[in-house]
């Protein structure tokens, strides 16, 4: 079965299921030097939600160490703030449940809204909606937070990201998932 779209473009039929050997030609080169994916489940036990300041929570789902990346997913847990702070590197996020803005910006974010943000540029993040905002992000370098008079508090990146995760992994008797690290 072909699947024609409203551009009059054809995927081509896929009725087979079953693992078709794709040829490729540097296909020694890849199994050599190349890695591979990673799955992490939706179970606490693949990734537990591990406390990010007072009613937030982070559920940590890849670290990848060589370009300074990390993904996770940001649990405001009721209305609240994330303080003002600036990417250093490319953020994309998916709104998954409730709703977020930026104070500086217009718009609301709702259930499959996306989100992409540039380096450099300040923010607040906020969540009016009474139960909160879950958002998925994929984050490149560190993260620069600020207090209220705009002075630098903390910078995290990667690493803060993978000790914020063992250590409570530590702290809780809870195996570290080598799934997480790409």
């Amino acid at each position: 079965m072909s699947v024609v779209n409203e551009q009059g473009l054809t995927a081509p039929p896929s009725t087979a299921y079953k693992i078709v050997d794709v040829p490729e030609l540097y296909k020694d080169v890849i199994n050599r030097h190349g890695f591979r994916g990673s799955f992490v489940g939706g179970s606490e036990a693949e990734s537990p939600w591990v406390p990010f300041g007072e009613g937030a929570a982070i559920r940590h789902l890849a670290f990848d160490t060589r370009h300074n990346f990390f993904s996770n997913i940001l649990w405001i847990k009721a209305n609240g703030v994330v303080g003002t702070h600036k990417h250093r590197g490319t953020v994309v996020m998916v709104c998954l449940e409730g709703s977020a803005r930026y104070l500086e910006y217009e718009w609301v974010a709702g259930p499959g809204s996306f989100i992409f943000e540039p380096p450099g540029v300040a923010h607040t993040l906020v969540t009016d909606h009474p139960e909160g905002v879950k958002l998925f992000g994929w984050m490149q370098g560190p993260i620069e937070f600020y207090d209220d008079q705009g002075g630098f508090v903390e910078s995290l990146d990667v690493w803060w990201y993978i000790n914020h995760y063992e250590t409570y992994c530590r702290e809780h008797g809870l195996a570290v998932n080598p799934e997480l690290y790409l």
